[in-house]
């Protein structure tokens, strides 16, 4: 297996592996929010000892691996719906399918969050 495949399945199963930049990181920790669930940006950014919020959204913005990584997943910090390359009615369908409620644009984090 090359490097690339190799790192790419890394991402794919939401592992960490030492050499990611910090996008691949990011893609990583995404792959591991289950179905029916979210983190927020900060989440992400917090995991990796940063507070670069927006640079999180930057990176899922250039996910190439969707929908294996599902950056759709990830909402604001008050549980708003932010941010979708497919835009924001196609993240809320993709979420109530997963079972996540979705009142006035927003999730409920204390039910969804992981």
């Amino acid at each position: 297996m090359s490097k690339t495949n190799n790192l790419e399945a890394q991402i794919k199963a939401g592992r960490l592996a030492a050499g990611m930049s910090f996008n691949e990181k990011v893609w990583a920790l995404t792959a591991q929010i289950p179905a029916g669930k979210v983190k927020t940006y900060g989440d992400i950014a917090r995991k990796l000892n940063t507070r670069a919020y927006r640079a999180v959204g930057n990176a899922l913005n250039r996910n190439p691996y969707a929908p294996v990584v599902p950056c759709h997943r990830v909402v604001g910090s008050t549980g708003e719906l932010t941010g979708f390359a497919h835009g924001l009615p196609a993240k809320r369908r993709m979420l109530e399918a997963e079972g996540v409620s979705v009142t006035k644009g927003r999730v409920d984090l204390s039910r969804h969050r992981v």
